[in-house]
């Protein structure tokens, strides 16, 4: 039970973020984001970059962050095409500000929705105490554009003149798929405060339902050739790695550990609020950041009861009324997992996902050439991450 309980959330979101989103990708609608976004770049590079992180950052907040830029990505491979410039660069900022984005809400990634759940934060509640964080981290791409990208943000070329905008070939089935989308989010921030309560995972699933629905109701294409192009290999994945967590929980290593990070830092939550944020951080950069977050709760957990700013309860399966002191405790490990795994193209689902379309693209993406974009760019967001866990700290007090 306790594993159903742990990994049920994640990868229900996970799924039905998919399946919406595979649908959305049948409309056309990139397509056309494509044409009108290569016009907003005006042959600038600089404009380039910074579109970039406009377009995706709303999109990733609300769809799982390697689904989008599975979507998002060959867009911009063929604009940097029609630029002249490198693509590499662009794609891999592409996956860095998805992964920032999924801070923007409780359901913009696995690792926060992971921790968000776990301490019983409703998506509501996400956006007033959290979603700034996750708007600073998202800017903080912004200053390093210049310094990690200069080729390309110094380019300018003279577009084509104007050519006629891509057609979407079934307007009605792209309204009725945004409607789909819409719902969802709609449900994502009042589902909880419903007679009926809905939380997210299950909204997930709706919004699966009636995009499958909607598929199948206008016979565009098959209902299985949707479930197949699901990425089944990142959900089973996942789920084998949270039974791997749930063995290790098991061995009561973890319930050590949080004994003795009592005994190094007392009662003092500050001070492990940051050495979370960093060490998690590190973590996510060289292993996937859920099953860290996930190895994270329990001691963190463990800790915060011997410390005495939880009781004993807490350890209880499904306890989700922490005091309000320990929510920054809990916001270093959402910033810690989700950022960190910035720095590498191995820290997150979505990193490995635009080096495969980078090579599927012709071009290959070393450890090393993602590592000089993606360190710095981590360092700069856990860094900023720190400083809003200081000031949330402070206005709780």
């Amino acid at each position: 039970m306790p594993i159903v309980h742990t990994a049920g959330g994640p990868l229900s979101l996970l799924f039905g973020g998919m399946v919406v989103a595979r649908v959305i990708g049948k409309t056309g609608i990139f397509e056309r984001i494509g044409d009108i976004f290569l016009r907003a770049s005006g042959g600038s590079g600089k404009r380039l970059l910074l579109l970039i992180v406009a377009m995706v950052a709303p999109i990733c907040a609300v769809l799982p962050n390697a689904t989008a830029v599975i979507l998002v990505a060959p867009v911009i491979v063929n604009v940097c095409r029609a630029l002249k410039v490198d693509f590499v660069g662009p794609v891999i900022i592409t996956a860095i500000v998805s992964n920032a984005a999924g801070m923007l809400t409780l359901v913009g990634d696995p690792a926060t929705f992971l921790v968000g759940s776990a301490i019983g934060l409703s998506f509501p509640d996400y956006l007033r105490q959290v979603s700034l964080g996750g708007l600073l981290a998202v800017l903080a791409v912004v200053p390093l554009l210049p310094l990690l990208l200069p080729k390309v943000w110094a380019a300018r070329v003279t577009l084509p003149e104007t050519r006629p905008p891509v057609p979407i070939e079934r307007p009605g089935f792209l309204i009725l798929s945004l409607l789909v989308l819409l719902l969802m989010v709609a449900l994502f921030m009042i589902g909880e405060y419903l007679p009926t309560r809905i939380v997210p995972p299950q909204v997930a699933i709706i919004g699966a339902a009636l995009a499958l629905l909607l598929v199948y109701g206008v016979r565009i294409e098959p209902v299985g050739e949707v479930i197949r192009d699901v990425d089944w290999k990142t959900i089973l994945f996942l789920g084998a790695i949270f039974t791997l967590v749930q063995a290790f929980i098991k061995t009561e290593l973890l319930q050590g550990l949080s004994v003795q990070v009592y005994q190094w830092f007392g009662a003092d939550l500050m001070p492990v609020a940051f050495l979370l944020l960093a060490g998690i951080g590190v973590l996510s950069s060289l292993l996937a950041n859920i099953p860290v977050v996930a190895a994270a709760l329990v001691m963190v957990t463990g800790y915060l009861v011997a410390a005495g700013a939880a009781p004993e309860i807490a350890l209880a399966p499904g306890f989700v009324n922490w005091p309000s002191a320990t929510l920054p405790v809990f916001v270093a490990m959402m910033f810690g997992g989700t950022l960190g795994g910035n720095a590498t193209l191995i820290g997150a689902a979505a990193n490995v996902v635009a080096v495969g379309i980078c090579a599927a693209n012709g071009q290959r993406v070393s450890f090393a050439q993602f590592l000089r974009i993606g360190l710095p760019i981590a360092a700069l967001q856990l860094s900023v991450g720190a400083l809003y866990v200081w000031a949330l700290a402070a206005t709780l007090d």
